[in-house]
């Protein structure tokens, strides 16, 4: 049986800028999103060896404090030639012994271990940004929607825009890197108009409002006809 969505749905993050990007995706859709943080809930520890693990973590955990249906994300960047790392261990890449990330660091590290393994033309630095989504309740099964986006992993970065990998990831048919994008191209979807837009989030997002939301869309423009 799906999970049964109604008006709310608890976002399973305590980072706010994260929670406020979830509610720009699904604003069509008339959801009110709230925090996993209201509810005094600490974080778990993503022990997964997938993304599908860690987001299913996330998402159950905060079905389970919340007692409502629950949404959670997982991502990261997979490297071809390093056998698909950082991976789930991405934003581990960037942390800091005295606490915080410097993704400038990271995208260092990707840089040698690439070089490391001979990986110096763009042809032996492919890779890919993914994304899933996980909804979960309490007594249904999670649910998965997963988003990819494959490009090459340059040096050296370019553009300020976006966070984390983006400076150093060149996506498929284009010339800009991720970093050097603005937000409304980088993630590139709009819930009428069909497509799955260009980030790998925009993708999962697309997959998971085409297969739960699309009643609620049509209800809302309904409305307004």
């Amino acid at each position: 049986m799906p999970v049964p969505i109604a008006d709310t749905l608890v976002v399973a993050t305590h980072n706010r800028g994260k929670l406020a990007e979830f509610e720009a995706l699904l604003a069509p859709y008339r959801l009110r999103l709230v925090s996993i943080a209201d509810f005094g809930a600490p974080e778990p520890e993503e022990t997964g060896a997938t993304f599908e693990d860690n987001a299913r973590i996330k998402a159950t955990a905060a079905a389970k404090v919340s007692g409502l249906p629950a949404l959670a994300d997982d991502s990261g960047l997979c490297a071809d030639a390093l056998g698909g790392a950082p991976g789930v261990h991405t934003a581990d890449w960037a942390q800091l012994p005295q606490g915080g990330r410097d993704f400038g660091i990271a995208m260092r590290r990707l840089d040698r271990e690439l070089q490391s393994v001979g990986a110096s033309k763009p042809d032996r630095r492919r890779g890919r940004f993914v994304a899933v989504l996980c909804l979960a309740a309490s007594e249904h099964a999670p649910e998965f929607y997963r988003g990819e986006v494959d490009g090459t992993l340059v040096w050296p970065p370019r553009g300020k825009a976006g966070f984390g990998y983006d400076p150093m990831f060149l996506p498929d048919g284009f010339d800009q890197t991720f970093g050097e994008m603005p937000a409304s191209q980088k993630h590139g979807w709009e819930a009428r108009r069909g497509d799955l837009g260009l980030s790998h989030r925009a993708r999962a997002f697309a997959r998971f409002a085409e297969a739960r939301l699309a009643d609620r869309l049509r209800e809302r423009l309904w409305e307004r006809s």
